[in-house]
């Protein structure tokens, strides 16, 4: 294939907002590249075409993909480069190893290693037979604690060659302030920050269902949607939830909801025992907290009670997994109880679901302590004049117990949001 012939092959696959990126790679312009942009802008497409290419065309290169949390690789990025490989048309080249991951080039046996930094002796201990890592890929960059975090890692992967390609990319968080929007206005030479959202791409790449929620979102949440798909910093404060309402939730919205879910959060000593009821409206992307039980030092009984008289029906409670002995407390006195699945990252999934919901409904008179803590939860100053990227683990139980509830939704949304990675859309 001659070069004008690559060139129109990669116009197929990389969005017109990138060619200017490629352009630089060729020409080892810089080594870092900071890609923020809104949801289905194809950065990530156009990360995973480039790592593979770059690779295959210099026998020294591999690769080293990064995510905050392990446990994601495998359904994201390692998906998303099997998708530049096949779209490449070189999928006879290349062996995938689901289970590791990794991605090996079986000509030369360069490979793409993937890794989370939830391990950071496997970070440190990164290392390839042939060559060096010439492209490294930060996936999901605000999930990480702060640049000092992204400095440890490079210090211990950049070594061994001249030549590197460092790739950050990432949907900008609403906080002005967050360390990642604040890193992408701090000059550096060897840095090229580039902002990219869905209006660049070409409209069949994504589809009439993808800009009909968009423009939806546009319609209903305007600082949404300019956050989620046009990639603005558009929050001012440190807020974690601001998709929450504050109202009175009528008993005929009660009576007529159609999936209640109802959750509840162990709490011993200086903590208090949290009980949730709630209604989830997954076609309008509402949920509806209409009931609390918030106790300090509360009883078995009393817990029964309460619980039995809010669900008259027995329906499932979900409740923290960290507490057996109490489930099978509350179990012997007649309540279907069902533990919550805990995992790595289980928190800032679950969190971060919540924060996608169009609405947060929360009723001020039935539900005082939820509200508190749901309008009180933010992100916690990093010292520097900006916010700490993870989430507070204090203040947050009646927060928990509306995760346990909803886990169930929460994983089939997951499934969503691969099918969509499948695709090469983020």
């Amino acid at each position: 294939m001659t070069s004008a012939e690559n060139e129109i092959r990669l116009s197929e696959l990389i969005a017109p907002s990138f060619y200017c990126i490629h352009r630089d790679i060729q020409e080892k312009g810089h080594t870092h590249y900071v890609l923020r942009g809104g949801r289905g802008s194809c950065k990530s497409s156009f990360v995973s075409i480039e790592v593979i290419l770059g690779i295959m065309n210099d026998e020294n290169a591999n690769g080293a993909v990064i995510r905050k949390v392990g446990q994601y690789l495998r359904d994201s990025v390692f998906e998303q480069l099997l998708w530049a490989i096949e779209k490449l048309g070189v999928s006879h080249l290349w062996e995938a190893k689901v289970t590791t991951p990794e991605l090996i080039f079986i000509p030369t046996g360069q490979k793409i290693l993937f890794r989370g930094a939830d391990k950071p002796k496997k970070l440190k201990s990164t290392k390839v037979a042939k060559g060096y890592i010439r492209y490294i890929w930060y996936e999901e960059l605000d999930e990480f604690s702060g640049q000092d975090e992204i400095d440890t890692i490079n210090q211990s992967l950049m070594r061994g060659g001249e030549v590197f390609s460092c790739f950050y990319s990432f949907n900008p968080p609403r906080e002005k302030n967050h360390w990642v929007n604040s890193m992408c206005d701090e000059p550096r030479k060897d840095r090229l920050v580039h902002k990219s959202d869905y209006r660049d791409v070409p409209a069949d790449w994504l589809g009439p269902q993808f800009i009909a929620e968009a423009e939806y979102l546009r319609e209903r949440n305007p600082a949404r949607y300019e956050n989620e798909y046009l990639g603005i910093a558009s929050g001012t404060g440190a807020e974690i939830f601001p998709n929450v309402t504050v109202r009175k939730i009528t008993n005929e919205e009660i009576n007529g909801g159609e999936r209640y879910c109802r959750g509840l959060d162990w709490g011993y000593g200086a903590d208090p025992f949290v009980y949730v009821a709630m209604i989830y409206d997954k076609g309008a992307r509402r949920l509806l907290i209409y009931h609390e039980f918030y106790r300090y030092g509360a009883k078995y009984d009393e817990i029964a009670q309460a619980i039995k008289e809010e669900n008259l029906r027995n329906s499932t409670v979900i409740a923290e997994s960290a507490e057996p002995r109490s489930n099978d407390e509350l179990r012997a006195r007649g309540l279907r109880i069902r533990a919550a699945k805990k995992g790595s990252g289980s928190v800032e999934f679950g969190i971060r679901w919540l924060q996608n919901l169009d609405e947060i409904v929360i009723d001020p008179v039935r539900c005082p302590n939820t509200r508190r803590e749901f309008c009180g939860y933010s992100f916690l100053p990093d010292g520097h004049g900006g916010l700490r990227s993870e989430f507070p683990d204090r203040d947050n139980h009646s927060i928990d117990a509306v995760r346990y509830a909803l886990e169930d939704d929460a994983g089939r949304k997951n499934t969503a949001v691969y099918d969509r990675r499948r695709l090469g859309i983020h």
